[in-house]
Parts: structure tokens; C-alpha cells; sequence
């Protein structure tokens, strides 16, 4: 019987190129089994090039990239049937019912109850009482919970969001992050690449902030913040929140701040 290793995802010395641009530049991190991990940064930065490379769907021109125990460049397939992605936007039929969406996709994956299985994730994801409606009906927070549901068919181990809640108004945004959780909670990995500090703050057991390519840093909330010293107003001392952090970090490319770090690790 072969021993899963602790780490959902093992990443070494991850570089790609574009046109002889350099977009990944030696990226390193681990992701916890069962945990949140959060990749912040900026448009350019290489999140979704991270994504598409840990997804199979781009091939690495350097660096080690290991998915759930399997190489990404050698073991794709594997890789494929131990994941799932969502993008941007959600890939959900309009013309069809919430029910039927699922049902499709658990035909694709030859799964031997389709209708079971869509039951349960609409139960799963409080859908129910919308299944049988067409999904051009739906708001965007149902819509992107559908989206999230239909990636969870089959029983991913691991599933890549990529900026899940781009677009979707405060109430809907809170609706994909209590789906998120609950995810983590029954031991799915989840790395997620986001725009909205505050999305990290809330979800992520860890958090890594790319920039020009690098990881800069890597850590805890808490260890994140730590970074910089608390500020001090009318006497009361204020900890720097995330978007302090970041913006100090990426802001505006000043001294050392963009310099290699990986807070709460050996390496």
C-alpha cells in the first residue's frame, strides 16, 4: 500500500517562460492536506500561470511540480483524476437546470448514479429547492456554488479556484466562502488565487504573496503580519492587516521589501 506524502502539492524551483520572458522565476511552496492556501498577487504576477501548470494544462519549463503524489510531467494523468478546476468564471450551462448541469457532468466522469450524485451536491450546497430552475435564473453566488459543486463530482482530492469570486456582489462573495470552508473541513485541499485581501484573510491557512514571478513571502496570517510593526495610534496599538502587508511588499517595487521570504518554514 502505498503512503500518500503529507504535502497535497510539492513545488521546486518552478520556472516558465513566455516569448523569453521569464514569468515563473524558481517558485517554491507545499500545501498542507486538507488545508486553504491562499496565492495573492498582482495582474501579471503568475498566479494563473501557477494554476495551469499545476492542473496539467501547461507543461513547466523547469522545476519540480508534484500533484497529490504524481509528477505533473509525468504522471498527467494521474495528476487529472486527482483534481479539479474552476476558473475565473463559472462554466455552467444556462440553458439547463442546476440538476441537470451536475447530472452532465457525472455522465462525463462515468459515474455509475448520475442522479444520486446530483442530489447530494445540491443538498450540499443548499441548491435544492433551485435544481429543477434553468440556470440563467440563478444569481452569481448560486451560480458560482454550482460551479464549485460540479468541480466536486467524482471526489477530487484536490481542487484549484482561480479567483472564484471575481465579480460577485458582498452577500454572494460570502455565500463561496462558507462553500469553500466546508470543503476544507471534509479534508478536500484547496489552493485559491485571489485579488481580494480580505478573501485570504478570511479562508487561508497559509498565504503566499508572488511577485514578478517569486514567492516573497509565505506564511501563516499571523506570521504575515508580523512582518511589519504594529502601528500605534492615540495610544492603542493597531497590527497591520493583510492589505498592509501586501501593499508594502508589491506596492510600489521601494527598497527591500520584494526581497525572498518564507516566513515559518526551514527552508
Amino acid at each position: 500500500m502505498t503512503t500518500q506524502p503529507a504535502e497535497a502539492i510539492h513545488v521546486q524551483g518552478l520556472e516558465k517562460s513566455y516569448h523569453k520572458v521569464l514569468a515563473l522565476r524558481g517558485v517554491d511552496f507545499d500545501v498542507a492536506r486538507g488545508s486553504i492556501f491562499a496565492l495573492l498577487g498582482s495582474n501579471g504576477a503568475g498566479k494563473t500561470t501557477v494554476v495551469k501548470i499545476l492542473s496539467t494544462l501547461l507543461k513547466a519549463d523547469a522545476g519540480t511540480v508534484n500533484v497529490n503524489g504524481f509528477d505533473a510531467a509525468t504522471q498527467a494523468a494521474d495528476v487529472r483524476e486527482s483534481i479539479s478546476l474552476t476558473g475565473q468564471f463559472a462554466a455552467v450551462d444556462e440553458i439547463l437546470s442546476g440538476r441537470e448541469n451536475l447530472v452532465l457532468v457525472a455522465h462525463l466522469r462515468h459515474l455509475s448514479d448520475p442522479g444520486k450524485v446530483a442530489d447530494d451536491l445540491l443538498d450540499r450546497f443548499s441548491l435544492t429547492d433551485a435544481a429543477a430552475r434553468r440556470v440563467a435564473t440563478y444569481s452569481g453566488g448560486m451560480r458560482r456554488r454550482l460551479d464549485i459543486a460540479m468541480s466536486l463530482v467524482g471526489n477530487p482530492q484536490i481542487i484549484f479556484l482561480d479567483e472564484p469570486t471575481t465579480g460577485l456582489d458582498p452577500e454572494a462573495r460570502i455565500e463561496v466562502w462558507e462553500a469553500v470552508k466546508e470543503l476544507a473541513e471534509r479534508g478536500t485541499t484547496v489552493l485559491l488565487t485571489t485579488h481580494y485581501l480580505e478573501e485570504a484573510e478570511q479562508l487561508a491557512d497559509r498565504i503566499a504573496i508572488l511577485r514578478d514571478g517569486r514567492i516573497v513571502v509565505n506564511g501563516t496570517l499571523l506570521e504575515l503580519k508580523q512582518l511589519l510593526p504594529p502601528a500605534k495610534v492615540e495610544y492603542v496599538e493597531k497590527q497591520p492587516t493583510l492589505e498592509d502587508v501586501f501593499l508594502a511588499i508589491v506596492g510600489h517595487g521601494h527598497g527591500d521589501a520584494g526581497s525572498d521570504r518564507n516566513v515559518g518554514t526551514d527552508d
